[in-house]
């Protein structure tokens, strides 16, 4: 796929690009130089997906104190 740079130096992201990558009207992109010179586009306003320490993250219930919680675990409940 190519496209023509205009003279303010912009380009239309071809569709599949977009589609490829959800670039919508308004979306904010990112231009990136790999390690081989290569340029790489990058969505930049996507939510970050939660980590998988992230998704463990909670509580022991709710109302319950510390007593309750280490009867709990010792099966004293």
């Amino acid at each position: 796929m190519s496209t023509t740079v205009t003279a303010k130096g912009q380009v239309t992201i071809p569709k599949r690009v977009r589609d490829l990558l959800g670039i919508v009207p308004g979306s904010k992109v990112d231009f990136r130089r790999a390690a081989d010179g290569s340029v790489v586009l990058m969505r930049t306003d996507q939510a970050r997906a939660a980590s998988r320490f992230a998704k463990l993250r909670g509580h022991a219930g709710e109302g319950l104190d510390t007593d309750a919680i280490m009867a709990l675990t010792r099966g004293e409940a």
